[in-house]
């Protein structure tokens, strides 16, 4: 386990409480007003957007970060601080033009800052739009490397970038499993894409690799699987979403297509397992540049901790890919409201500062907004469960 880890004692809200039990001071007028520590109203409440699909088909991997930033901003405001935060959902159904929509919905309700976008194609869209209006954001679980080069000074991540994941995935590939012949699918996403092209570079040299694509909303991916079966690899990689990735994978097996099958943060969810099949799902490796908790509870007690209280909490659910990174964004966010910045550019200047122990890495960020702390981790599929097999830099199978 190489990443560090807030401190929950007795509950999870003690880490983040310390420090925002503090009123807020300043401007700004969101709702009632209560009396600032300087004389100034300060506003009782701020209001911070959440962008993501949460209701489309991928909706699986957005909601769990949604659900970890409302957590985090419960707890938060379960230790009665002068200034409360009210998340706001925002459901762009994984559509780059309604998440434009929605970023410019939320300048106008004055919103102080947004989680997300979830994925990157939308993030690429929303970017200069919140960029011009001076609000920050955070990412729980956008990837692509492009983001954090278009000089953004709003925008951050707490998660490592394609470039950094494909090589640590590829790394762990030609280290434990050392493929002769490799092929790599994208769905023609700006993730999928991304990730593809960084897996690619990274085999190249060190095994033969051929490549396909299709378009991430087909369902027939015969052509692409025929293809695979001619080739014949020892080793696939599939950059793109769990619903592609679960019947791809069956339809593979189903060919009778036998080679290691990888993926990434995209398909790393229950219902990649689902889509293909227990079975035909068995032994799929993905990597992601998160922490899971419940695939850490057994070796973490923080990730124990957390994944109880996210059941709790949310009905029996587990806490899938991206929770414990949307409740370290949300806690970036109080934070900076905690220490008194109720505006978005305070809360931005904050941000440039910011350095704690998350639930999943240290959170603190480079002048890019890219997280410093840039640690892959891989999972397995095994026995119908998908488990931590550790960091891609020293992780070995069983």
């Amino acid at each position: 386990m190489r990443p560090k880890t807030a401190r929950l004692g007795g509950a999870l809200a003690a880490g983040v409480a310390l420090s925002l039990a503090l009123a807020a001071c300043g401007g700004g007028d969101t709702g009632t007003k209560a009396e600032g520590g300087d004389g100034a109203a300060a506003p009782s409440t701020l209001k911070i957007g959440f962008i993501g699909d949460l209701s489309g088909e991928n909706a699986a991997i957005v909601i769990p970060p949604r659900n970890g930033a409302q957590l985090a901003i419960d707890e938060y405001n379960a230790t009665n601080p002068k200034v409360k935060v009210e998340l706001v959902p925002l459901d762009s159904k994984a559509d780059p033009s309604a998440a434009s929509n929605l970023a410019k919905t939320a300048i106008q309700d004055k919103m102080v800052g947004i989680i997300g976008p979830a994925f990157s194609g939308e993030s690429q869209q929303v970017q200069p739009i919140l960029e011009e209006a001076k609000i920050p954001s955070i990412s729980a679980s956008a990837t692509r490397t492009a983001l954090a080069d278009a000089g953004m000074k709003y925008w951050h991540r707490v998660v490592a970038n394609d470039d950094v994941q494909g090589p640590a995935a590829a790394g762990f590939v030609a280290r434990v499993i050392a493929p002769k012949k490799a092929f790599v699918i994208d769905d023609k996403s700006a993730y999928g894409q991304g990730l593809a092209q960084a897996v690619t570079a990274a085999l190249k040299g060190k095994s033969e690799v051929q490549s396909d694509s299709f378009e991430s909303s087909a369902t027939d991916f015969s052509s692409t699987v025929n293809k695979v079966a001619a080739f014949n690899p020892d080793f696939i990689f599939f950059g793109g979403y769990y619903a592609q990735g679960g019947p791809l994978i069956k339809q593979l097996r189903d060919k009778g297509v036998k080679a290691r099958v990888m993926s990434a943060d995209g398909s790393l969810h229950s219902k990649l397992i689902e889509g293909a099949g227990t079975a035909q799902a068995e032994g799929t490796l993905l990597s992601c540049p998160c922490k899971i908790a419940y695939a850490w509870a057994d070796a973490d007690a923080n990730s124990k901790k957390f994944s109880e209280t996210f059941k709790t909490k949310f009905s029996g659910q587990l806490p899938e890919i991206y929770a414990t990174e949307g409740y370290d964004a949300a806690t970036a966010f109080l934070k900076a409201i905690g220490a008194g910045k109720v505006t978005p550019e305070d809360i931005n200047t904050y941000l440039t500062t910011a350095d704690f122990d998350g639930l999943g890495k240290h959170i603190k960020f480079t002048e890019k907004g890219e997280i410093a702390d840039a640690s892959v981790y891989i999972y397995q599929v095994k026995d119908g469960k998908i488990v931590s097999v550790g960091d891609a830099k020293d992780a070995t199978l069983n």
